[in-house]
């Protein structure tokens, strides 16, 4: 049984559903602030506390920004459940105000979520940690891409695995700021650089395994680069059924070698596999 929570500091999230993009500039930094998420021409404020004069007058202020609607929920179900201390292969994933996170070891992996998805509880989340470790089992690893890190714990547990270099990286700066708060959270900020920016632009630098639990849009373009074959081993997540038959028949008809799939339910897939130029990598 998990040991009750010390105090989530999420409790309660007040939503704000706007238009357009929201940049107020630096010095926008209230109180009970969590962040803005994108997703396309439409932004979403979160606090832990109501403030909706202030994200009213805010939102007046900047060219093409509407305020659309406002909500208030618990944490749990902004993340559909409690976000409790869980088991996943070899790591113990858990949250910063659980008394598991008081004395982490190599097992153990503090996540601080926010308002972030990415908790280790989803399909392919987990069999990505479990392709994590047939990566490392495999052979040494000096260098790992995580493209779409969200909250930083497929590149956190590549660092707990030993890599001794990992570039973490995410196209949304709530994601980015969240990874690189779990990377204190871990003291491995020696291991971890996080960076916010797009995975096409990334895919090209040297790593001996990229790991992309990511949109099917993104990683098609991905796989159609020469930097995905100078990887020496690779993980590719995030899948659904028709969107995995197509990377696999991608796949057939590259350089690589395919070690593993995993079928969640019929609907969610990863891809574990070595290319073919290793001595590239």
């Amino acid at each position: 049984m998990p040991l009750p929570p010390a105090a989530n500091p999420y409790a309660d999230l007040y939503i704000y559903y706007l238009s357009g993009r929201f940049r107020p500039g630096r010095d926008f930094q209230p109180q009970h602030y969590l962040g803005c998420w994108e997703e396309g021409d439409f932004s979403f404020l979160f606090f832990t506390r109501p403030n909706l004069a202030l994200v009213e007058k805010t939102a007046a202020s900047l060219p093409d920004v509407t305020l659309i609607d406002h909500y208030q929920m618990t944490y749990a179900q902004w993340q559909g459940g409690d976000i409790v201390p869980c088991r996943i292969g070899r790591f113990t994933v858990t949250p910063p105000w659980f008394d598991a996170a008081r004395a982490p070891d190599d097992d153990t992996i503090v996540l601080d979520p926010g308002v972030v998805f990415g908790t280790g509880t989803h399909p392919t989340t987990q069999d990505c940690l479990e392709a994590l470790e047939l990566a490392f089992a495999a052979g040494s690893v000096e260098t790992t891409l995580d493209l779409g890190t969200g909250t930083g714990l497929l590149a956190l547990a590549a660092a707990r695995l030993g890599c001794p270099k990992v570039l973490a990286v995410d196209l949304t700066l709530l994601a980015a700021k969240t990874a690189e708060r779990n990377v204190r959270l871990n003291q491995l900020g020696g291991q971890v650089l996080v960076t916010q920016g797009d995975a096409e632009k990334f895919i090209d630098f040297t790593s001996d395994l990229v790991v992309s639990n990511i949109h099917y849009d993104v990683m098609k373009n991905l796989l159609d680069t020469t930097g995905f074959l100078k990887k020496k081993r690779f993980i590719l997540s995030g899948l659904m059924r028709s969107e995995a038959a197509r990377v696999e028949s991608t796949l057939a008809g590259l350089p690589v070698k395919l070690l593993k799939r995993w079928n969640r339910d019929g609907i969610w897939s990863t891809f574990y596999g070595e290319t073919g130029q290793r001595g590239n990598g």
